[in-house]
């Protein structure tokens, strides 16, 4: 088995590919050891030192540290995932289920600019910002803001703010006059 490696713009966050679908569908953020519970190989991920979150995408699992040197850890990340992929055993504990749409507000009324945002994310932004190791997924809209939740290498990116104002906001403000702004959640 071969395992694949890429920095991401967040320095503290590397993406690993191991060759074969992590997640058939969504996404799992584990920010921290007690959310790692749902996921063996998150678990055993995190009794690497300095492991400080577990992230798993379609194809591929992002690993944030808390401190140290990517040079010494990922040895023992790479030999946690392989050895959990040779096992065969479930990626998931049973019960745990990949993040779905959660609490997302906006008027009623809005509903059908809410659909285009939707749409936008989903086709342009997310593949986007996947190929860096992270997520962001639709969370609100009211009054002209759009309202993201940022997950993986995405969560305190340094440039995830210039991706937001720049790249994103930019983005669906051509595409939908009504937005003004969008925030993290």
């Amino acid at each position: 088995m071969f395992i694949q490696t890429e920095a991401t713009p967040n320095p503290a966050t590397m993406k690993f590919l191991p060759g074969r679908a992590v997640l058939e569908t969504g996404t799992l953020d584990m920010p921290s050891r007690q959310a790692a519970s749902q996921s063996p190989l998150a678990e055993r991920l995190f009794d690497i030192p300095n492991v400080g979150g577990v992230f798993f995408g379609s194809d591929f699992i992002s690993i944030t540290k808390t401190d140290g040197e990517w040079q010494q850890m990922k040895p023992a990340i790479l030999g946690a995932i392989m050895e959990h992929y040779m096992s065969g055993a479930p990626l998931l504990a049973s019960g745990a289920e990949p993040a779905a749409a959660d609490d997302e507000f906006f008027d009623e009324k809005d509903a059908e600019t809410v659909e285009l945002i939707k749409d936008l994310i989903e086709t342009r932004v997310r593949p986007a910002v996947a190929g860096d190791g992270g997520d962001i997924t639709f969370k609100g809209y009211k009054e002209g803001v759009v309202f993201l939740t940022m997950k993986g290498a995405c969560s305190g990116c340094p440039s995830s703010t210039a991706t937001l104002q720049h790249g994103i906001q930019n983005l669906l403000r051509h595409f939908v006059p009504d937005v003004t702004e969008v925030r993290p959640v």
